[in-house]
């Protein structure tokens, strides 16, 4: 089993701790519980499928800055030659 750390607000915490204590169970007991309750079913189709399809999706080009192809180019060696510091 994996672990996952994460900072909860006191107000959240303090419910968590309440209910831990009422149920006689542990915390992460109850965070796994609301975690599969909060799982939405996959549509059809494996994760896979769904990733895949993600992966494939065609992201639009910004628009240019410049409309002259020439004025293009220059600001793109004029970027190239910029070293990080």
């Amino acid at each position: 089993m994996k672990t996952l750390t994460i900072r909860l607000p006191e107000v959240l915490a303090r419910r968590l701790e309440q209910e831990s204590l009422a149920r006689r169970v542990s915390k992460s007991v109850i965070v796994r519980e609301r975690l599969d309750q909060a799982t939405p079913p996959l549509p059809d189709g494996s994760l896979r499928d769904i990733l895949e399809e993600a992966w494939a999706a065609k992201v639009p080009a910004p628009p240019r800055r410049f409309r002259s192809p020439h004025k293009q180019k220059l600001a793109e060696i004029i970027r190239a030659k910029k070293l990080p510091r």
